[in-house]
């Protein structure tokens, strides 16, 4: 998973991550087994935090902190993004590095994101929308993957928390907020 390979270019003594999740992952249990595997891959010890509300957050944080995280992957879902300034708020007070899957979570002031790139799955959605509505059958449409992702380096934050982003990450950035 790409988010731990930068987490590691970021923190190359980086041996413990928590990844905070809503819920039981639900639609998430893929990604959680590729972020088993990479760790697994890249000598990384995951530690998984599911939060149900969000006065589950303290505790969540007081847990990775007695469990010695180095940093944090929140999950996005439909709720964790809701709850997102705060999440990153608590991970800044605990001056957790923290990556996330969304530019929108960057510019809330999440450290690293790396992910989707949101306008282009919009234009392709609309472009299959399009098709359908010009008489293709959905089912002969093809599944797609997103096909471009966004690496989104918050520097401010970075600097807040003591985190110094190496220069050849900050090189392959497609946006850097200052």
């Amino acid at each position: 998973m790409k988010r731990l390979e930068l987490l590691k270019e970021v923190l190359p003594k980086l041996s413990r991550v928590a990844v905070l999740s809503h819920g039981a992952l639900g639609g998430h249990r893929e990604e959680m087994q590729e972020s088993r595997t990479a760790a697994r891959n890249l000598g990384i010890q995951l530690q998984s935090l599911q939060t149900q509300e969000p006065n589950d957050f303290p505790y969540a944080f007081s847990e990775m902190i007695k469990r010695h995280a180095d940093a944090l992957i929140i999950i996005t879902s439909s709720f964790t993004s809701a709850h997102r300034i705060q999440l990153i708020e608590l991970a800044r007070k605990n001056r957790l590095p923290t990556v996330c899957g969304q530019a929108l979570w960057s510019v809330a002031g999440c450290a690293v994101s790396y992910g989707p790139n949101l306008t282009e799955l919009y234009r392709r959605a609309a472009y299959l929308v399009d098709k359908i509505l010009k008489g293709s059958k959905p089912a002969d449409l093809p599944v797609e993957r997103p096909r471009k992702y966004e690496l989104i380096i918050n520097l401010k934050t970075a600097k807040q928390i003591g985190l110094a982003i190496p220069p050849n990450v900050l090189a392959r950035a497609d946006r850097i907020i200052r």
